[in-house]
């Protein structure tokens, strides 16, 4: 029963961390209305584990909003009526050693991000005051290597059709950032995201389970004085996986997210003072694994997030498109 043992240890770390983020608190949203993890960016068993050395390509697509009524922290300025598209390329590598650590698998990766910006906003020219004042409507675009993720400690375990993980993720300001920018490809303060996950992938009935749960706690931006709050983030990926003959393997189902701030930001920078930030989304995931080719599997992932319930952070949605090679 070691196994179970292992499996409930991995459960009750996300009902713990689930449970750290409903107790009363002070709340807050993060520096221009987002953080380093972007929902749904770990979600199904594309996301779990690999098997040996492997190359994959994540690109996101975002484009987010919100009205006059709503002010924003965002490189120093105090914006409003925002509108942000993002469209970001991330090449990755992993890479499953030798060594094994509490029966587990140690495993490293890396990602590095490719990163568009374009952001319109109306620019509160009285940054230094939590009101309104004169403003200027202003679009900027930023283009570059963004924040690279570094994942210098993944253990991950298997048991059949059952596959669990801790992972450690480092967001390391590799990307640039100018204060007084609207649009940038970095946001200049590091990020330490602890998660564990659970997936289930029955070998009978294609039916796929799984779960990611993380922290995220964010060091300050020290060109904006900023300290955004740290965040929970939950994603959970239900589908069922379908044969297709001698092709592979095609899946259908959904995926919804849950992002929730769980201390104060802070910091001089915070002009804006202390406020809620949370979003949760739900959309169709749709998945599909080849058969062995020249020894190798290729994994490729489509989903479409639209967020459905926000506060205090821009609104709008996430497209994801995921491919994995696996040698």
């Amino acid at each position: 029963m070691e196994f179970m043992k292992k499996a409930m240890i991995c459960i009750g770390l996300v009902c713990l961390l689930w449970f750290a983020t409903v107790q009363p608190s002070v709340v807050s949203a993060a520096e221009n209305g987002m953080g380093h993890y972007t929902p749904g960016g770990m979600a199904s068993f594309i996301d779990t584990a690999p098997p040996g050395f492997t190359v994959f390509n994540f690109f996101n697509y975002y484009n987010g909003s919100a009205g006059g009524d709503r002010q924003f922290p965002i490189g120093g300025l105090v914006a409003a009526n925002l509108d942000v598209t993002t469209y970001a390329d991330v090449i990755g590598l992993a890479y499953k050693t030798p060594f094994d650590i509490l029966d587990g698998k140690f495993i490293v990766a890396v990602l590095v991000p490719y990163v568009w910006a374009e952001v319109q906003a109306d620019v509160d020219l009285n940054t230094r005051l939590p009101r309104p004042g004169r403003s200027v409507n202003r679009r900027d675009k930023a283009e570059g290597i963004g924040d690279i993720t570094l994942i210098p400690f993944w253990l991950a375990w298997n048991k059949g059709d059952f596959k669990w993980d801790a992972r450690l993720d480092i967001y390391a300001p590799t990307g640039g950032f100018t204060k007084g920018q609207l649009a940038n490809v970095g946001l200049n303060y590091w990020t330490f995201e602890p998660v564990v996950s659970f997936s289930y992938l029955s070998s009978k009935i294609g039916l796929e389970v799984s779960a990611f749960a993380g922290l995220s706690f964010n060091t300050e931006n020290d060109a904006t004085d900023y300290h955004s709050g740290d965040v929970f983030h939950v994603d959970l990926t239900v589908a069922e996986h379908l044969p297709l003959s001698r092709y592979g393997f095609i899946g259908v189902g959904f995926n919804a997210f849950y992002w929730k701030q769980f201390t104060a930001d802070s910091g001089s920078g915070a002009v804006l003072g202390s406020f809620e930030g949370r979003t949760q989304g739900i959309g169709p995931v749709l998945s599909y694994v080849s058969p062995p080719i020249c020894g190798h599997t290729i994994l490729a992932e489509v989903k479409w997030l639209p967020e459905i319930d926000v506060n205090r952070r821009l609104e709008g949605d996430y497209v994801w498109f995921k491919a994995v090679l696996a040698f």
